[in-house]
């Protein structure tokens, strides 16, 4: 399993945010699971690049047709399915104990979200950290204010002109293909 470049693994359970973040309830009422699913794996794309973590978002089978699976997103946020007879907490605690406790990799910086009291007792005792639901979706909503402003810098910064982008090389041809031009009209 790879490691993010900020050395942080996220393992988050889906279904418990669904269930705790209030917009994610009000999605799934509306529109069904398959549409709380797809937001929070949206939110979470954003999230994870900015963050620069590795973020695994874990579901229960149960709630999907098919068997476990697990597909790549983006670089940094993969969803996992689990197979119809494990929970994503035991998926979780799995890959919890298999981050924390490798002697042959040097060990992330592992965090789990959940709000399960009884998973978070049993990751904390990995000697992963723990995160609830409502601290994961301040954090996601930070990430986005966050990533505003940066843009919002980004936008207003000065030289943000064609000639700051090109490099070195090609102004000096850029220079020299306008003086050929202004002393071509002279003659």
């Amino acid at each position: 399993m790879a490691i993010s470049s900020s050395g942080v693994v996220l393992l988050i359970d889906g279904y418990n945010m669904i269930g705790a973040w209030k917009t994610l309830q009000r999605l799934f009422q509306r529109n069904g699971l398959e549409a709380a699913r797809q937001q929070l794996i949206e939110l979470l794309t954003d999230y994870s690049a900015f963050r620069a973590y590795d973020v695994k978002l874990v579901f229960d089978a149960q709630h999907r047709p098919d068997q476990g699976s697990s597909e790549a997103v983006t670089q940094s946020l993969s969803v996992h399915y689990t197979d119809s007879n494990q929970t994503a907490d035991t998926w979780i605690e799995r890959n919890c104990a298999l981050f924390c406790m490798n002697e042959h990799q040097p060990k992330p910086r592992v965090i789990v979200a959940t709000s399960d009291r009884a998973q978070q007792l049993t990751v904390v005792g990995y000697g992963a950290e723990w995160m609830s639901a409502q601290q994961l979706e301040a954090d996601v909503k930070l990430a986005k204010q966050e990533l505003r402003q940066v843009q919002h810098q980004r936008r207003r910064a000065p030289g943000r002109t064609l000639a700051h982008t090109l490099d070195a090389a090609t102004l000096k041809r850029m220079r020299e293909w306008r003086m050929a031009g202004f002393h071509s009209s002279i003659d």
